[in-house]
């Protein structure tokens, strides 16, 4: 590798490590920012709303591909992501500065979702840019190894992204975090946008960029040119649905959704499960370079389809070992504690409840949903016709409530009835009480070499290295699809479909499977389904590129007409 390939590598990678640590930050910290800014809302609406926020900005993220995409293609790659570090590094500091719902209401709501926006539009052009810039820049045979230094860096940025948490956290304690300290990570990423763009300035453009701009072979119209055509909309597809929608959820699954399974439904502080996650990226983050490695030598396919399919394979059994070793005491209860829902199937909802505004007052809808938030597993049996739902729990029996035939004020001490005879019920047959010694607990970074957390570590290292799989070799093998006229647009956008619709939603989509199936580990069923499909798509219609010479296929794609000086 010469010194100015090291210098491309580095500075594409570590702008896009600073520009994923500033789209993480809200993810990492959605509880307090729901606090922050959906204030006026009850405590479980204002969650959704912040979770929905979140999703924001992964829901824009295509067109932010679209958009970044045709203007690279255009007018080269370099600017492009210069462009769009901008935006997402002003975007991340006015969140730091931004006064809550406590000062100007609603206002603060809608402006903050505005930032998240622009971070989405942002982050869907810049992968494409970067992972574009290095493939374009490294020799036939390397593609793999160079690109896959690129996908480090969304695990380093969410991992530096924790990492500050921490610090912060330790630094000025946890309730001083809490009220005002939570800024500081935002407030941070003025220093990390400067550094970008200042690495990136020192950049030159791609040498396959020149050469087409050179020969007169680029696209005036990138867009109606990768997706206006059959033949390479056909490509898009393909690698949509063979590749990257199955990459997406495995690499969520490892990460996004293990973080909210442990916090969420293990019941681990945040503080131990933020330390658990980031061991975990420590450890399983060289697998990136390997795998990226190995491509180059088996091809991207292989790897890729296999990630999918042993990650779907072992889902299940690592998830329901992490319950057994995090929080022992839930486990068992689940395996021994029969909770019955007694209901009438019309008096049922499925309650996905995207928008935080809908109601379920049926007395089966509030006991399925306490149930779910006290991560009890419960089978539904049929009610007659107009029987009001219960819950048995061993011998006991809690009856629920009509909250639709009752007033507010009702309403609240029934639920506050429910709560405590269901939590009373619960906790004498077996599960454990809120304050669960048994559950792991760090209290310092260095805890990792005590048995139980050493343990949760490992299983949580074994997702991260399906995620290794799926992504090292990801970004050359989209390169390696799409002629460098198109290349920037084209990959784009499957990408940041996969990524951030198949994958981004996923832990909102799981945590409704499970509420739904009364059982913590359904939400497994969506990454599965979705792995397991692009396996089957890949197998049949993805070629492989790995021997592919992009500057050839450049030759074979483009126009007849070119200028008389362009060397043919």
């Amino acid at each position: 590798m010469t010194r100015e390939e090291r210098k491309v590598i580095v500075a594409s990678s570590l702008g896009t490590v600073f520009e994923w640590y500033d789209f993480y930050l809200y993810g990492s910290l959605a509880t307090i920012i729901g606090a922050k800014f959906f204030g006026q809302y009850p405590e479980a609406t204002r969650n959704i709303f912040a979770l929905l926020a979140f999703a924001a900005g992964f829901l824009v993220r295509p067109f932010g591909a679209l958009v970044f995409g045709r203007l690279g293609d255009l007018v080269g790659r370099k600017y492009t992501f210069l462009i769009t570090i901008m935006i997402m590094g002003s975007s991340t500091f006015l969140v730091g500065v931004l006064p809550t719902s406590d000062q100007i209401g609603i206002a603060a709501a809608v402006i903050l979702i505005a930032l998240r926006l622009l971070q989405g539009l942002a982050l869907g052009g810049e992968y494409g840019g970067a992972a574009t810039y290095v493939a374009e820049h490294a020799p036939q045979g390397r593609r793999g190894f160079y690109t896959s230094w690129i996908q480090t860096t969304a695990t380093m940025g969410l991992f530096l992204s924790l990492l500050v948490i921490l610090f912060t956290q330790e630094a000025i304690g946890r309730e001083a975090f809490a009220d005002w300290g939570w800024r500081i990570p935002f407030l941070v990423s003025i220093v990390l946008l400067g550094i970008s763009v200042w690495i990136r300035l020192q950049l030159q453009e791609s040498p396959a960029f020149k050469k087409m701009k050179a020969e007169g072979t680029g696209s005036k119209a990138p867009l109606s040119e990768a997706f206006g055509q059959w033949k390479n909309a056909k490509i898009a597809l393909i690698a949509l649905l063979g590749l990257v929608a199955g990459q997406g959820v495995v690499w969520y699954t490892g990460q996004f959704y293990a973080l909210f399974f442990l916090q969420s439904l293990l019941k681990v502080d945040s503080y131990t499960a933020n330390l658990l996650i980031a061991w975990s990226l420590v450890i399983g983050t060289g697998g990136f370079v390997l795998f990226g490695w190995l491509s180059d030598k088996i091809g991207r396919k292989p790897i890729i389809l296999a990630g999918c399919l042993i990650a779907a394979a072992t889902y299940f059994p690592l998830f329901k070992g992490l319950t057994a070793t995090a929080n022992p005491a839930l486990h068992q209860a689940q395996q021994s504690v029969q909770v019955l829902v007694s209901a009438h199937p019309e008096n049922c909802s499925f309650q996905f409840n995207p928008t935080g505004t809908a109601q379920f007052t049926s007395a089966c809808d509030i006991a399925k949903a306490t149930l779910a938030r006290l991560s009890v597993n419960y089978e539904q049996q049929e009610a007659p016709p107009g029987a009001v739902a219960s819950v048995r729990v061993g011998d006991r029996v809690v009856q629920a409530f009509e909250a639709s035939e009752i007033s507010a004020q009702e309403r609240r001490a029934e639920t506050a009835r429910f709560n405590r005879e269901l939590g009373e019920a619960i906790t004498a047959a077996g599960y454990p009480p809120a304050a669960n010694p048994s559950v792991v607990k760090m209290s310092h970074p260095f805890d990792i070499f005590r048995g139980q957390p050493f343990s949760v570590i490992m299983i949580l290292t074994l997702l991260v290295v399906y995620v290794t799989m799926v992504y090292g070799p990801i970004a050359a093998a989209l390169v390696e699809l799409f002629p460098t006229r198109i290349r920037y647009s084209a990959m784009s956008l499957p990408y940041h479909i996969g990524n951030g619709w198949f994958g981004g939603l996923l832990p909102a989509t799981s945590f409704a499977i499970v509420a739904q199936t009364g059982n913590i580990y359904s939400g497994l069923w969506y990454p599965i389904v979705i792995a397991l499909m692009t396996v089957v798509i890949g197998l049949i219609f993805v070629p492989e590129t790995k021997d592919r010479d992009i500057f050839a296929e450049d030759m074979a794609e483009a126009p007849r007409e070119r200028p008389a000086s362009a060397s043919i």
